[in-house]
């Protein structure tokens, strides 16, 4: 009988162990789809949270009603009010903001402060990690000033790759070298990646870039890497990394070199629209109640009897633009935070002129090519060029970026010049990996540029290579706070962790928003920021962002009358507020389209821009509209140049401008063109030769580049002679 029951349990045994086995198996693979495949919500894809405007009630249309900026003038008012009382006096009533808790509900205008109070921070640098230092600042209820000597994003915060990510090579790095900085600075930059799409889905979005494989051995290593990738990003990825065939990766990218092509594996990052991103942080600082004030420079640091910081002396440097006087003034505060990236070490000089170094800045070269080199959408990456470094190259604005090249540096200037050396290493890779009969060449490159890194010194390091882009704070004896290093996708990150170190130092109080500003131009606040005090930039949306779709450009078709493409162009440039850029566009007086005069026919920018730039943006120079409002110098430098006068006159008569201010314009645009890669021969170009047409005589390569009509000597010898016949025959006819 026992071994009757025995016999049973084992037969029992054997034919359920399959049976788990197979259930195990099949839970596991399920899992997997699952987790690839499950539903997501891609950041950009939702509903707008402000619907577009209806016609309502009698067939009436209302545009949403935008609170507006605080003019420029009022906002130096403020800097000069913030001396009338000692800095290191206490704040006197401490209110702010309309400060308490007595609910939420959205204003026109934030609660001004009393207007002889110092500021709790003063920023030095309006780059991307300034901007965002003075909003979060801001939201966390504390009076904050930000001050430039040039225009927002003028330096490298628009001269980036474009690209919001973690970094793979960092994660290959970390891998290999065992070094945790690396994996944490991937794993902070992944879960910030996901933020800007959420805060900005306008100026931001994924980007599927692959990795053409020549062995099949880098497949598993590759694979590898990108999966880690996607843990890493854990519950903020949105798309999985995935391999393709050699078939499918040529149709999803026929430029690539078929010759010992593999196949490819593609993962998602993220890109963005980068001087756009800063100019949108300084103006949602600036309605959360910041005074954020370009070409405002920074002449010398005030100091109490006990050697901490107290202020800093400035000089406006936008009267000089129009031949006026600049005297300096004082600007007041508890705390000064020195985030001027590249310049780091210049203002912290300024504190104390003994001080070591802490940044090691190298340059790095992007070059812009036709659309035509790549996909709309997808971008592809080089991980191992002739010399070890990475080439990245993605659509970008209906162009092609490539780059960067990656050389240290001794100098820092403000607008460095990319050299042919350069320009030529970034060719020669390229042509390393797209098809022997797409000829790669040098006129077909639109603009370059040379963007400078602020990396973090590291001692034993010996080339830039070794430099992480991990941020460093660090506070002075005096109270300096410098914010160094790191990189776009991280500014957020930063951003906090300097506005919490300010905190500290300073014994600043941070404050409750009951009644925060009226950014979505609605009644509509972000009811998911608490806005109690502590760090809400992780979800406070930019100016741009309520009323973003990715259907807002047929609204604006169907109001305006706008083109297609222009009318995209501005919803992703601008978000809602394209609503005003539209309403900014002169009527053409033709059927089609009813508004929006292109200030250059290659490109969607429109007069609207420009009118906005200067009454909504704090554009005051023809380089501020041309290459930080809209992108056109770095799309196309010549396009830029032939675009000018007619960007002076649209900003001569908002400004009002003489005719002396209007030749500075022209002379400073011209050379600043010169570092986004003006061929020498147009720089001697007068505004009427431009005019006249003499930009589009060529007398360099470009005129070589193409078979025109009077040069015939590329055409076909068939096409000669139907050429002949055809103008035989309209002789006889004439």
């Amino acid at each position: 009988m026992a071994s009757t029951r025995s016999r049973a349990s084992r037969i029992l045994r054997a034919s359920v162990r399959p049976l788990l086995y197979t259930t195990a198996a099949s839970s596991v693979i399920a899992a997997g789809f699952y987790i690839t495949y499950r539903p997501r919500n891609i950041p950009g894809s939702e509903d707008a949270a402000v619907p577009p405007p209806i016609y309502g009630d009698g067939g009436i249309f209302r545009l949403p009603d935008f609170p507006a900026i605080k003019p420029r003038a009022e906002q130096i008012a403020d800097l000069k009010r913030s001396a009338a009382t000692n800095a290191s006096g206490d704040s006197k009533g401490g209110s702010w903001l309309n400060l308490g808790s007595s609910g939420k509900e959205a204003t026109d205008t934030p609660v001004l402060p009393p207007a002889d109070e110092p500021y709790d921070l003063l920023i030095i640098g309006a780059g991307a990690t300034g901007t965002g230092i003075a909003l979060d600042a801001a939201t966390r209820g504390l009076r904050v000033a930000v001050v430039d000597r040039d225009d927002f994003s003028s330096g490298t915060s628009s001269k980036s790759t474009k690209l919001v990510h973690g970094g793979v090579r960092y994660l290959e790095k970390a891998f290999w070298e065992l070094d945790y900085s690396q994996y944490k600075l991937v794993k902070d930059a992944l879960r910030e990646r996901r933020y800007f799409l959420d805060t900005a889905p306008h100026l931001s979005s994924w980007l599927p870039i692959m990795i053409p494989l020549d062995s099949w051995w880098k497949l598993p290593y590759f694979w590898a890497g990108t999966k880690m990738y996607d843990i890493l990003a854990g519950s903020e990825n949105i798309e999985s990394s995935y391999f393709l065939t050699r078939s499918k990766a040529l149709d999803a990218y026929p430029m690539l070199k078929k010759d010992a092509l593999k196949g490819a594996l593609v993962y998602y990052d993220g890109a963005h629209n980068d001087s756009r991103m800063n100019v949108s942080l300084a103006m949602t600082a600036s309605l959360y109640g910041a005074s954020v004030v370009n070409y405002v420079e920074v002449t010398s640091l005030t100091k109490d009897a006990n050697g901490k910081l107290t202020g800093a002396m400035v000089k406006d440097l936008e009267p000089g633009l129009n031949g006026k006087a600049t005297p300096e003034f004082q600007i007041c505060a508890k705390g000064i935070i020195n985030a001027t990236g590249p310049f780091t070490d210049a203002i912290r000089k300024l504190d104390n002129a003994q001080i070591d170094s802490i940044c090691a800045p190298s340059t790095g070269v992007h070059i812009m090519l036709p659309g035509y080199y790549s996909p709309s959408n997808m971008g592809l990456i080089d991980p191992s060029t002739s010399d070890g470094r990475v080439i990245f190259f993605l659509p970008w604005q209906g162009n092609t970026i490539a780059g960067t090249t990656d050389n240290s540096i001794q100098t820092v200037s403000q607008n460095p010049i990319a050299t042919e050396d350069e320009i030529n290493f970034i060719l020669k890779e390229i042509r390393g990996y797209l098809q022997p009969d797409i000829n790669v060449r040098r006129g077909d490159v639109l603009a370059a540029w040379s963007g400078i890194r602020p990396l973090v010194r590291d001692p034993k390091a010996k080339n830039t290579e070794g430099l992480v882009r991990a941020h460093l704070i660090t506070t002075s004896d005096s109270g300096l706070i410098t914010v160094a290093g790191g990189k776009w996708t991280t500014y957020r990150e930063m951003a906090e962790e300097g506005v919490d170190a300010a905190i500290s130092t300073f014994n600043l109080t941070p404050r409750t928003l009951s009644q925060p500003p009226r950014v979505s131009g609605t009644h509509i606040v972000d009811e998911a920021a608490l806005f109690d005090g502590s760090c809400q930039t992780h979800q406070v949306k930019l100016v741009g962002a309520h009323g973003f779709s990715k259907t807002l450009f047929i609204n604006l078709i169907q109001h305006f009358g706008l083109e297609t493409e222009v009318a995209h162009h501005l919803t992703t440039s601008y978000g809602d507020r394209a609503w005003m850029v539209g309403a900014l566009c002169a009527p053409t007086e033709e059927r089609f389209p009813v508004r929006g005069k292109r200030i250059s026919t290659l490109y969607p920018i429109v007069d609207g821009e420009v009118r906005y730039a200067v009454r909504h943006e704090y554009a005051l120079t023809a380089v501020d509209v041309l290459a930080r409002r809209t992108r056109l110098a770095f799309l196309n430098a010549q396009a830029a140049l032939e675009a000018l006068p007619g960007v002076i006159d649209l900003m001569s008569a908002e400004l009002g401008w003489d005719k002396k201010r209007e030749e500075l314009e022209w002379k400073n645009t011209v050379q600043f063109l010169a570092s986004m890669g003006l061929p020498a021969g147009k720089m001697s170009l007068t505004r009427k030769d431009v005019e006249s047409g003499k930009a589009r005589q060529y007398a360099d390569e470009e005129y070589q580049l193409y078979a025109r009509h009077d040069n015939p000597a590329d055409v076909l010898e068939s096409d000669k002679k139907f050429l002949t016949k055809i103008a035989s025959e309209a002789s006889l006819k004439k």
